[in-house]
Formats: structure tokens, sequence, C-alpha cells
């Protein structure tokens, strides 16, 4: 009998650690389906420590940079299917049902001598309703920071050269960073759902990024070559519009 009650007894303690480390098991790993983590960007309103990320990253773009030979200057035409990347939550947008059409300039310059950037790209998009101006700045050995980007935008109601010449402030600051989730600050806009935050707290930080979206549109040259290079696309559809009109008339 003292045998039998010592088994019975060892294996109630079995099953005991046995439901308890099953209960201790998260119920995704019970189910088999793998555990998905969501980063939800607090893009209106930073933290503190993501406002002093921003503002040290923004105070180490040379203001005065050594370029390389080496440049790159491109231009096209690409078709958007897809919501834009730059319309993040808190900004106002409308993205319509069809495709839309945009016109592109991109400039690229590598740092000769620069400690943490390695190369700063300039693009300039038109899509006929918005224009759109983004500055990346790529770091050369990411440890913490991968890369710095500024961006502005405006109605196509006015022309590109307008825009540029009115040095349009900028309205999304960006760090991707290695490891970690990104850090953003976008100037909000009212929505359905209530009125615009109050953002004054991180107008220093929209004024540091204005400051050097405006000094790149001057070190990169941007004012002359993206209508130079903007109007050669004009020019090249207007050359193939008569060619495809007279493919439609009936023989």
């Amino acid at each position: 009998m003292l045998r039998i009650s010592f088994r019975l007894w060892s294996c109630a303690i079995a099953l005991s650690i046995t439901s308890l480390c099953a209960q201790q098991q998260p119920e995704n790993a019970q189910s088999g389906q793998p555990q998905v983590k969501v980063n939800v960007l607090n893009v209106c309103t930073p933290s503190a420590d993501e406002q002093k990320e921003i503002a040290a990253a923004l105070a180490r773009v040379p203001k005065q940079p050594l370029f390389s030979a080496d440049f790159e200057v491109t231009r096209g035409r690409s078709t958007l299917t897809d919501m834009p990347a730059m319309l993040e939550a808190g900004q106002a947008g409308h993205v319509a049902g069809e495709p839309s059409v945009a016109s592109y300039v991109r400039i690229r310059h590598e740092f000769s001598v620069q400690a943490l950037f390695s190369s700063v790209q300039y693009s300039f998009s038109d899509d006929r309703q918005s224009m759109i101006e983004t500055l990346v700045f790529h770091v050369r050995e990411p440890k913490d920071l991968i890369e710095l980007t500024i961006e502005d935008s405006a109605s196509s109601v006015t022309t590109p050269l307008a825009m540029l010449t009115a040095a349009t402030p900028a309205s999304r600051v960006r760090l991707e960073r290695f490891g970690k989730s990104s850090v953003a600050l976008v100037r909000c806009q009212a929505t359905a759902e209530g009125p615009a935050p109050d953002q004054s707290l991180y107008e220093p930080l929209f004024r540091s990024a204005s400051d050097v979206l405006a000094n790149y549109r001057l070190l990169l040259g941007v004012k002359k070559i993206v209508p130079e290079e903007l109007a050669k696309i004009s020019g090249a559809s207007r050359a193939k519009e008569p060619a495809a009109a007279k493919a439609s008339k009936p023989k």
C-alpha cells in the first residue's frame, strides 16, 4: 500500500508540473502561429528621447561638405499604383483609385571627407497633384543610424521653380535605425476625428530640418537642374504625341 501511494503521489506531482508548464507557454506557441510584433510610430508627438535623436542627426549634417568628383543626375517617369510611402499617420492626403504618373529628377553626390554620412540624394517628384522634395543622407558605417530623410510637399497648382524658389519648409523628418524601429516627426493636419495636434514644441526641429533642406538646394543646384530636367521629360512626351496621333487615324 505504501508503494502504491508513493507512486500515485509521484504521478500527481508530475502531472501538476506538466500542467503548469503548459499554462506558462504562450498561446501562439500552442497554436503553432508565429508571433507578430507591431511597432506603431508616434509621428505627431515623438518622445523626448526621440526628439534628441532627431536633433542630433540634423546637427551632424555638414553645412559646407566636400563632394567627390563623382555625381549622378537622373530623370524619368514612374507609374504610381500604391499609396505613397510619405503619407503617414497624421498627414492629410488624397490618393486616387486610378494609377497616376509622376515625373521625377534625382541628384546624388558622394561626400569625400565626412565622418558620419557617405552620400546625399535629392529627389523631386511631380504627379500633377502634388510635388514632393526628398533629401536622404546615407550613413557611411551604420551602427545606430542608417539614414536621415527630410521631406516637404506642395500642391501642383504652382510650378516646380516657384516651389523651389519659395523654399518650402520641411514637413517630415525620419531616422532609419539599425536593429530598431524608425523615428519620425511629421507635420500633422486636422482630420475628421479631431483638430490638428499642438506641435509648437517641435518647431525647432522643423526649422532645423528646413534649414538643412534650403542649404542643400543651393549646394546641389536644384533650382537650375530640376526645371531643366523636367522640361526634357515634357519635351520627350510632346515629341511622341504626333506619332501616336498619326497611328490612331483610320487608313
